[in-house]
């Protein structure tokens, strides 16, 4: 049985550890994943960000345009086109248009002339009067051909950044300019030049850094969190498992001393039979085989229906421990499964207060050893009551804390924890234990209410 054990012990073991490998590998991905989804994170916010600022700036500069073709002095512009030459109307109109661009902060302000769906045409820049840069009058100009077919249909247009080997790369917009009937004699269109998103972006990702840090700071907090929770619940299960195989010991050392006790008195029996037999007192032999027999009839499993196999299991380990040291011990115990207390924590508790019954009706004669075992269930509570005959318990409440016993200390052995955990088991269900003695008997009362689940 020892042997059994200890491959079940090895068996836990190696499960165990096969389980905190699979714990780290999952850490391992987790932390990638976490690393992963973060740089996805920061990437597409960044692309984000490029987007929303290009469309921002984009639409300011659409009614940057809008403004500047309304407040044109369209007359002047229309005797310009009647004769596109650098007349007084076009010197006029290009001041106005540079004005305007120094004002807005734009690569180039200037006019189209958009008469067909495909390439439009441009016509004055707004530049300052003295610059040395030429731009003939009638140029074609590079406003891909998607945006000249809205200019066509007389729509507003919008680009986005256009690489242009000639001049430098830009963003573009057009608003029709509108004479005073509202036919529209051209296009306004203004060019943002890339270096100058490209800096805007830059201070607006700047700007968004301190935001992403504190998104990574906080997921790396949640993860820590978790963590750390993580950590905590693994300790308190290992506790667990820890204190259950302390338990099952524990009940297994008395089920091996008892069996060991009865395989003991066997041979005493066996001896004895062999001898009277040997003497050829046949009659004596019979005699003392009826007697023993007679016992070991008297000896039965616990004859109750418990629909919870670990208290099956325990009353059969505690009947044979009691009958071994002859102790007419009972049962009365409800077809219940006793299931909102944990299996552990309920064989913790009758264990305690079973083998605390055992050692006090132990000093009785052997005709006054009794104990009374009930374990009853109503629609609220739980009831479990132990009676032992026995010495009467003079401090009842100090007996519940931790280190305090009754018994004579014994080298190796730990005293004055049974009726601690008892009640430390009792209070985490929110239940109570009472313990009330006389001088002949001593009966330890459990309380522990019924917890729905609400699942």
């Amino acid at each position: 049985m020892i042997d059994l054990f200890n491959s079940i012990k090895k068996d836990g073991e190696v499960q165990f550890s096969m389980k905190v490998n699979k714990i780290k590998l999952i850490w391992v991905l987790s932390v990638f994943l976490l690393f992963f989804f973060i740089s996805v994170n920061i990437f597409t916010s960044y692309v984000k960000i490029k987007k929303t600022v290009e469309e921002s700036i984009a639409n300011q500069s659409l009614e940057a345009a809008k403004s500047i073709a309304a407040s044109m002095n369209v007359e002047a512009y229309k005797q310009f086109l009647l004769n596109p030459t650098k007349n007084k109307e076009y010197w006029e109109t290009r001041k106005y248009l540079n004005d305007a661009r120094e004002k807005i902060g734009a690569l180039y302000v200037y006019t189209l002339v958009v008469d067909n769906p495909k390439v439009s045409t441009a016509m004055i820049m707004g530049m300052p009067k003295e610059t040395a840069e030429s731009y003939p009058i009638g140029e074609a100009c590079t406003v891909p051909e998607e945006q000249v077919k809205r200019a066509y249909e007389g729509k507003t247009y919008v680009t986005g950044v256009l690489k242009d080997s000639k001049y430098e790369d830009y963003l573009s917009v057009g608003a029709p300019i509108k004479d005073h009937e509202g036919k529209i004699i051209g296009y306004l269109g203004i060019d943002i030049s890339a270096d100058t998103l490209n800096s805007i972006e830059n201070k607006v990702l700047k700007n968004s850094i301190s935001n992403l840090a504190f998104n990574a700071v906080f997921v790396l907090i949640v993860l820590g969190s978790f963590f750390v929770m993580q950590r905590w619940y693994q300790r308190e299960t290992t506790k667990e498992i820890e204190d259950t195989e302390d338990t099952y010991q524990t009940e297994i050392r008395t089920l091996i001393s008892s069996v060991q006790s009865l395989r003991h008195d066997f041979i005493n029996h066996i001896q004895v039979l062999h001898g009277l037999l040997k003497l050829g007192k046949t009659e004596k032999a019979l005699e003392y085989l009826s007697s023993l027999f007679k016992e070991v009839r008297s000896i039965e499993s616990v004859k109750v229906n418990i629909d919870n196999p670990g208290l099956s299991v325990l009353f059969q380990t505690k009947k044979l421990s009691a009958e071994n040291h002859n102790i007419d011990i009972n049962f009365t115990v409800s077809n219940v499964a006793f299931d909102t207390i944990k299996t552990i924590d309920l064989i913790k508790i009758l264990s305690n207060l079973i083998d605390n019954a055992i050692d006090a009706a132990i000093v009785l004669p052997e005709g006054e050893r009794k104990i009374n075992i009930v374990c009853k269930a109503n629609s609220t509570h739980y009831l479990f009551e132990i009676t032992n005959t026995g010495p009467k318990i003079i401090d009842k409440e100090l007996i519940f804390k931790s280190g305090y016993s009754t018994k004579k200390k014994e080298s190796g052995k730990i005293r004055g924890q049974g009726l601690f955990i008892v009640k430390e088991i009792v209070h985490k269900y929110d239940g109570h234990i009472v313990m009330e003695s006389t001088e002949t008997e001593t009966t330890a009362t459990v309380n522990i209410p019924i917890k729905k689940s609400t699942s």
